[in-house]
């Protein structure tokens, strides 16, 4: 597998985790103390963290850190979004979209180098 195909799905995966580690506990442990919500986000991190540490490495052989960064954030938002509306039950509004347009923005001018040659 190519190293961004790679790296974009090694990132897809470890978000996932992180967006459990640090919103899911909103939803299912409310009532529990919070350092029992610090401990179980922190073990579902470390999941996370087995996934997105290779990811980097290998992203970083054919892309700059500001490169792998950005491209953190799309995924960060690709994955928060669908969490946020059908785990936790929140109200979609304009502001995701907007946001989304601010990271394609980014997206253009880290990548706009391989993207215009």
């Amino acid at each position: 597998m190519k190293p961004v195909l790679t790296t974009l799905c090694l990132l897809t995966l470890s978000n996932v985790f992180m967006t459990f580690a640090w919103y899911g506990h909103l939803k299912n442990m409310a009532h529990k103390p919070w350092i029992v919500a610090a401990l179980v986000s922190w073990g579902i991190a470390l999941f996370e963290y087995l996934l997105q540490v290779p990811a980097n490495r290998i992203g970083h052989q054919v892309l700059t850190v500001g490169q792998l960064k950005i491209t953190q954030e799309v995924v960060t938002l690709a994955v928060f979004v669908p969490f946020s509306l059908f785990y936790l039950k929140e109200k979609l509004t304009w502001d995701y979209l907007w946001a989304g347009l601010c990271l394609l923005g980014a997206v253009f001018f880290l990548f706009r180098g391989r993207l215009m040659g």
